[in-house]
């Protein structure tokens, strides 16, 4: 008897990838800079979202969607700093968001009011690498203390940053190229 191989996976980013560039392209008529941040469960996406949100907040009109695996409490806590909309996404079980979680989040931000989206993805170096949210930029964050060789752990997801920040939410250091950064993005 023969084997047949379903091929699924590449299905299904396939059709990630279709809609991840409609979301790129509803963002863009709308001139929204967006950011999936990632980084490993407890690397500080949160608390340099909270930091972002008490220094830039007055500035910038900053909506954000965050993925949790099993709660809410990254957008509870960033609720607290904004009267934007924080977007909870509970995957459930999957370590990773996906382009059809992020379009069905957009729906509800007033993108016309906007000018930066953030995407506080699931804590994880390995699933979110490989799916396309429609973001402009992956931005991976990553602790002093998770040690060195971070990059050759997850290569993939190092491969797909683009720029090396040192920052401290809690100090402040660091923190006024990460908003030039945010800027920039929303000028171009």
């Amino acid at each position: 008897m023969a084997v047949r191989t379903i091929e699924i996976r590449e299905r299904v980013m396939a059709k990630n990838d279709e809609l991840a560039s409609v979301v790129r392209k509803r963002l863009a008529a709308h001139a929204v800079a967006a950011f999936n941040l990632v980084s490993s469960p407890g690397s500080g996406k949160t608390a340099l979202l909270e930091r972002t949100l008490a220094d830039l907040g007055d500035e910038l009109q900053i909506a954000i969607v965050t993925g949790d695996v099993q709660t809410q409490n990254d957008a509870e806590r960033l609720a607290q700093h904004t009267d934007k909309l924080v977007q909870a996404v509970v995957t459930g079980g999957a370590c990773h968001l996906d382009a059809r979680q992020i379009s069905a989040a957009l729906d509800r931000i007033e993108l016309e009011n906007t000018d930066l989206v953030f995407i506080e993805n699931v804590g994880n170096l390995v699933c979110p690498a490989s799916w396309d949210l429609g973001e402009h930029a992956k931005i991976v964050l990553f602790s002093v203390t998770e040690g060195e060789d971070k990059p050759l752990k997850y290569p993939k997801m190092f491969r797909e940053s683009r720029e090396i920040l040192m920052t401290s939410a809690l100090t402040g250091e660091g923190m006024d190229g990460w908003y030039q950064l945010l800027r920039d993005a929303i000028d171009r």
